[in-house]
């Protein structure tokens, strides 16, 4: 039996903050910021971690199946802003939530990286090695945005989303088929320069302000644009999939331009795709996730429905997965 998603929730911390906020110390305004990104708001987190945006989300997506903390077997976090470089994340939400016996770790894949969590719980699932995965894309980006640089500070927010994943009772719901790339190429384009091995921080390194994000826009968004429209068509074609087939696209948000350009390739107009940039802007792992959580709570999605889970990100990394929705 295929795995498939039983449970899902998510969380957004309360502080609501719009484009005119940025317009206190940087040169931009609403207008700028709307026409290039789609993005109007975003929430940061004033105190705590990672962790503690998962936690509230992970409560819900537990209750919402009725099982307990000792129900869990494997904790997934996908993130790449960790509590810590070490432990992982995974084992501190396994603190938080009081889970008593299961194993798990951190995936690191940036935007891409609930995706490749998602592929990696199911298989473990599927393969017996657990009977359910928490799997939690989450992300807490203001702490590694660079708020003097216009061009990165208002591209971002924080946020997580929760999933949970066993076997489906029905061998044609669930995770059905999945296509992940990576590039190395890609690096030099998205990255952040210190705090690992090969630059460990310093005061030179903190100086130099390379512990937040490095981007060069264009070079990524020509990418992004490339790489997320031509899996997204790749996975129709290999599973016989027309524009008529899919229910929703469900792409990482991290420009309103991509994602538009990606449903056009898809040949599917706009109210067939997720879209909640404009109020939360990009949660890197948590935006899938979020998505499908806003849809299900809202009735918008329905069981056997056809999705397309799309995204790209640093590394480069870039993927589809083709699930039937099964809940």
């Amino acid at each position: 039996m295929p795995a498939t998603i039983t449970s899902i929730a998510h969380y957004f911390p309360p502080d609501v903050y719009t484009n005119e906020y940025f317009e206190q110390y940087l040169d931009t305004s609403d207008e700028w910021i709307t026409e290039r990104t789609g993005i109007k708001e975003r929430r940061f987190l004033k105190e705590g971690a990672t962790s503690d945006l998962i936690v509230p989300a992970a409560k819900l997506c537990l209750e919402r199946r009725g099982m307990k903390p000792e129900d869990v077997d494997c904790i997934i976090v996908a993130t790449v802003t960790p509590d810590h470089m070490f432990p992982a994340t995974a084992c501190v939400v396994q603190n938080k939530l009081g889970i008593p016996n299961a194993w798990g770790f951190d995936l690191s894949a940036a935007c891409s990286g609930f995706l490749f969590a998602l592929v990696t719980a199911a298989k473990i699932v599927e393969s017996g090695g657990a009977r359910n995965v928490l799997l939690c894309g989450a992300d807490k980006m203001s702490a590694i945005v660079d708020f003097e640089d216009r061009a990165q500070a208002v591209l971002f927010g924080d946020g997580a989303g929760v999933a949970l994943i066993e076997k489906s009772d029905d061998p044609n719901l669930g995770i059905l088929d999945h296509i992940l790339y990576i590039d190395g190429e890609g690096g030099k384009y998205l990255y952040q320069a210190a705090g690992g091995s090969a630059k460990p921080a310093s005061i030179e390194t903190v100086k130099n302000r390379e512990h937040y994000i490095h981007q060069e826009g264009q070079a990524v968004f020509k990418a992004a644009v490339k790489g997320m429209a031509d899996v997204s068509v790749e996975i129709m074609e290999k599973n016989n999939l027309t524009k008529d087939d899919i229910a929703y696209l469900v792409p990482h948000q991290a420009n309103l331009r991509i994602i538009t350009a990606t449903a056009q390739r898809m040949g599917i107009s706009m109210d067939k795709v997720m879209v909640n940039i404009d109020k939360y802007a990009n949660t890197t792992a948590a935006t899938i996730p979020s998505c499908l959580s806003q849809w299900w709570e809202a009735g918008k999605l329905k069981k056997g429905d056809n999705l397309i889970l799309a995204s790209f990100g640093a590394g480069f990394t870039w993927g589809a997965v083709y699930m039937k929705w099964s809940m």
